[in-house]
């Protein structure tokens, strides 16, 4: 696994004021299905550098996953200027992660 999940997560509020397009991505670093997706979405992610990516560990008692209604790994949500966009779960290939990527808008312009 290249970016391990980080247990340290910022709160709902923090999430809900980020500006421009975010991609977290909810899983946990001994997921099978999250080891699956990696690749799909590392593909996806190369063409759109400008996309901060957070990959959250998830698990019970977690108030950010909670609060985004998280139930199955990886869950993936796509949000633009704190709003979300739209939401993956356990993508297999790296187009829908690009299509959902690519309806962000594009901040580098």
């Amino acid at each position: 696994m290249s970016t391990p999940y980080s247990s340290d997560e910022p709160g709902r509020a923090d999430v809900d004021a980020m500006r421009g397009p975010v991609l977290l991505e909810f899983g946990d670093n001994f997921c099978g299905f999250c080891r699956a997706a990696e690749p799909a979405i590392a593909r996806a992610l190369q063409d759109r550098p400008d996309v901060r990516h957070l990959k959250i560990a998830d698990g019970r008692g977690r108030p950010l996953g909670r609060s985004f209604g998280v139930k199955l790994w990886p869950t993936l949500v796509f949000l633009q200027d704190g709003r979300e966009v739209d939401r993956l779960v356990r993508p297999i290939d790296h187009h829908p992660v690009a299509k959902a990527l690519h309806a962000l808008a594009d901040t580098q312009a």
